[in-house]
């Protein structure tokens, strides 16, 4: 089970459109960023910028499965905060 702690919304024209939080099971997931791609909506990951300058994800889905049922849901509560605000 994903649950959404919190989605924050980034009110600007950039294509990040939001942060969110979520837990799965024992594990909390901070930062997970919504946005605006080429292809449409989607979420990436926290990343961390390493030494060398590029930037690394912090945690990373090995399950597709688990992986497509996260951004789902996460897109999904994107659309219900844009819709009732």
């Amino acid at each position: 089970m994903i649950e959404i702690v919190r989605l924050y919304r980034i009110e600007n024209d950039s294509s990040l459109k939001a942060f969110a939080d979520v837990i799965i099971g024992q594990l909390h997931i901070k930062g997970i960023r919504v946005i605006e791609g080429k292809n449409g909506l989607f979420a990436g990951m926290p990343k961390s910028k390493g030494k060398d300058g590029k930037w690394y994800e912090t945690v990373k889905l090995l399950d597709d499965e688990l992986k497509q049922e996260l951004q789902d849901r996460i897109l999904e509560a994107y659309r219900e905060e844009v819709m009732n605000p």
